[in-house]
């Protein structure tokens, strides 16, 4: 009997949090199909378009949501019949409604959580939206202190710097819906310090044989844009090309996303700063509670994540453990 078209497993998150690099590795893989886009957001709607988010380039980017079954199904429906199919949408984690949703229409899937320090996760995730040119704001401890008045405002869940890490709450919801047993999750640093391990870890777990992956590719982080001129003059030009977007097809905004970035990085490369001590130490109460939560619920210890120090991007990170 031929199989529905629908995924096997999703990489259900969390955002910046090495999902874009554990996909390209089982993409690699012979035994998997998987979906494009990456990233179809489905689960997050309910047979009905995607909210109307208004936070900047938020419109344009909902023009590539996949929100209706029949598109959904057709993403996997050319995946060959002995391969293991996939799709990998980050938000997936953090959004309550997805749980119900996906435990409703795919009792048997097996889900792949990725969580990381949820500090070192937000300023990613600050970095990523301000090294585009969308995030306005050049300090990170002023834009993480937007969250409220920008849920308020209608801000895509991107622009949820804090919200976005509270692992802890969103697997015991994911857990009243899924069992336990079909989500595996999987630690940053593990992807960082152990590659070739935790993918053979996660072919273990969706049933495929292992040793097929060599490497983990580098993630999607962002060339570093340093506050100044160039993000004072190209900023709001890049936030009104994004707000044009809407009225576009997404290639053509996709296609001069690139040259934007290299405009506003400037020729030379500057070096991401590491969030200092100081920064670490105020945001640390934001999360405290939640790491204690996630703890008691996957049984496994995160309490490093209360330290002081910083641990960097998957570029650093890499080369300090090689």
């Amino acid at each position: 009997m031929s199989r529905p078209p629908a995924p096997d497993f999703i990489i259900i998150g969390a955002p910046k949090a090495g999902t874009t690099a554990l996909h390209s590795a089982l993409a690699r893989h012979p035994q998997v199909f998987v979906s494009q886009p990456k990233e179809p957001k489905y689960w997050m709607c309910d047979d009905a378009p995607p909210p109307h988010w208004r936070g900047p380039g938020d419109k344009h980017s909902q023009q590539e949501w996949v929100w209706q079954w029949e598109e959904y199904q057709a993403l996997f429906a050319d995946a060959p019949g002995d391969r293991l199919r996939g799709e990998s949408t980050p938000f997936y984690l953090w959004s309550r409604g997805a749980h119900r949703r996906i435990a409703e229409s795919l009792p048997e899937v097996r889900l792949i959580a990725v969580v990381r320090d949820p500090i070192d996760r937000a300023y990613s995730n600050w970095m990523h939206l301000w090294c585009d040119g969308l995030e306005p704001i050049g300090d990170f401890l002023a834009a993480f202190g937007r969250e409220r008045s920008r849920i308020r405002s209608g801000y895509a869940p991107f622009w949820r710097y804090r919200e976005l890490g509270l692992y802890g709450e969103q697997l015991a919801h994911l857990y009243r819906h899924v069992d336990p047993a079909r989500v595996l999750v999987v630690r940053y640093k593990e992807i960082v310090d152990e590659p070739c391990a935790t993918l053979d870890r996660a072919c273990a777990f969706l049933g495929i044989e292992g040793g097929h992956i060599p490497r983990i590719p580098a993630d999607n982080s962002r060339t570093y844009v340093e506050p100044g001129w160039r993000s004072r003059a190209l900023g709001p030009v890049v936030r009104g090309g994004a707000w044009l977007g809407q009225f576009a097809p997404p290639r053509l905004w996709r296609g001069a996303e690139p040259f934007l970035r290299r405009r506003l990085a400037g020729p030379g490369q500057a070096t991401r700063p590491l969030l200092t001590a100081d920064q670490r130490q105020q945001l640390l109460p934001a999360f405290a509670d939640d790491v204690a939560l996630l703890s008691e619920v996957t049984g496994r210890d995160y309490s490093d994540w209360l330290s002081a120090a910083s641990r960097g991007s998957f570029a650093q990170r890499s080369v300090e453990s090689a």
